[in-house]
């Protein structure tokens, strides 16, 4: 029995909830449209935005490559080890769209959210990878968390940019004086 039976149906659930929050990314997006945009949105959308969608991507991406039958947990943890080093990467390539964006002033919440934990969770994922040749059990279980993570993160920023949206950008919109013919 290898390391990777019987996490079938937790990569289902979790695969599944983040397919499901993909499209609701999307019909977000597509409610909000109307909602006034600033000139620099445009660099605030690929630090706050599209990173939910990268995460909530790897979930499904994860979920789909471990319900797959490896056969050896080895050539499995380095398919996730590789996945690890790119959400590396990509975190990396948030935080600096986070510094440089000027929509809007990140406070800790947001550092903590979009650059911390995801940060934490992709190199859980590379280092689990590393382990798993050793310590197949509890690499599985640093991937399952990482997962969980990243799932966790990407409802927490749906519903920070959501709720941004609704409550500030409509409220700058509805009180912005107009000019009138």
């Amino acid at each position: 029995m290898t390391a990777l039976a019987g996490w079938d149906n937790f990569f289902v659930i979790v695969g599944s909830s983040a397919g499901a929050l993909i499209g609701l990314q999307f019909v977000v997006v597509a409610l909000i449209a109307d909602i006034v945009r600033r000139p620099d949105s445009g660099q605030a959308s690929a630090a706050f935005a599209t990173p939910n969608i990268v995460h909530f991507g790897t979930v499904l991406l994860l979920a789909a490559a471990l319900t797959a039958p490896w056969g050896r947990v080895e050539l499995a943890a380095a398919f996730w080890g590789l996945v690890g080093l790119c959400g590396l990467v990509y975190a990396a390539i948030v935080i600096r769209r986070m510094r440089v964006q000027t929509a809007y002033r990140p406070v800790f919440e947001d550092w903590f959210f979009y650059a911390i934990l995801p940060f934490v969770a992709y190199i859980t994922l590379a280092a689990s990878a590393l382990a798993a040749h050793t310590y197949a059990y509890e690499a599985m279980f640093c991937v399952g968390a990482a997962t969980l993570v990243l799932l966790f993160v990407g409802i927490h920023n749906a519903w920070d940019a959501a709720t941004y949206h609704v409550f500030v950008q409509r409220y700058e919109k509805e009180n912005t004086p107009r000019l009138t013919d």
